[in-house]
């Protein structure tokens, strides 16, 4: 498995300036940002299914892969005889969601045929984002449940994620709690160990449903009710937007393909 590239300079200056352009040119390509952009629904994804997201040969898909590899933006796992890719963790994951929204300021409104489901709410790697995890990360903040700035979780609100049988005692090396940018409402939603916890708990609970394939998801009745009681958050219009048609057998999405994605080709 190929390892990311240690660069020697004798200036540490020079050496992070010198590595600052490695990262940025592994992602300067339209192929490997769909690479990248796809495996933020926090997935493990083969060569092939890469392949076809990005619409390349699988020899060509082979060197984008091992150029986000040797920039250390994605790992190889092997399983048996199978290779899978992933990004390399959540700090990657937030490198791209912010570059994300740097991105979308750039590019004009979507079009009023574009599905809104995206922007409602979709995953971002491990942990919830879109319009509701935005309200939700505001109605923490307002709540009490983080400090003002988001970079910890406060007593209460140790408790009150408790009450949502979400135990936030043993966070690991993780980062308990931060903000992350998200891309489409500009504004922060809830990342690090307490975000995850987060998806993980409304998954299991059944407040919400994702399709394989598709970075959105979808309230169910019981997280409406949930959502309302807990955040005061209303969700409006449909709160359960149909997903979109089931993909073929062995076709794969990434959330580049979606018009509303800044990554669009």
């Amino acid at each position: 498995m190929a390892t990311p590239q240690l660069y020697n300079a004798p200036d540490d200056n020079d050496a992070l300036e010198h590595a600052i352009v490695g990262v940025a040119a592994a992602m300067a390509d339209a192929s490997r940002v769909k690479m990248l952009s796809a495996l933020m629904d926090g997935r493990a994804w083969t060569a092939t299914e890469l392949s076809a997201v990005t619409d390349v040969a699988p020899s060509t898909a082979s060197a984008h892969l091992n150029r986000l590899i040797n920039s250390g933006l994605i790992v190889c796992v092997a399983q048996g005889r199978h290779r899978y890719y992933r990004l390399t963790g959540s700090d990657i994951a937030a490198l791209i969601e912010n570059i994300m929204g740097v991105s979308w300021r750039r590019i004009a409104a979507p079009a009023s045929t574009t599905p809104t489901s995206l922007r409602t709410a979709r995953t971002c790697y491990d942990h919830l984002a879109g319009e509701v995890a935005v309200q939700i990360y505001a109605a923490m903040a307002q709540q009490g449940w983080i400090t003002p700035e988001g970079s910890a979780v406060t007593p209460l609100g140790l408790q009150q994620f408790a009450a949502l049988q979400i135990d936030l005692s043993q966070p690991g090396r993780r980062k308990a709690c931060c903000g992350c940018l998200d891309w489409s409402e500009r504004r922060f939603h809830l990342g690090g160990y307490a975000g995850a916890a987060l998806l993980t708990a409304f998954d299991a609970q059944g407040w919400l449903t994702r399709q394989s394939g598709y970075r959105e998801v979808a309230f169910t009745e019981a997280g409406v009710r949930h959502l309302r009681q807990v955040f005061d958050i209303t969700l409006r219009g449909n709160s359960t937007p149909e997903f979109r048609a089931p993909l073929p057998p062995g076709a794969t999405r990434g959330v580049s393909d979606c018009p509303e994605s800044p990554f669009s080709a």
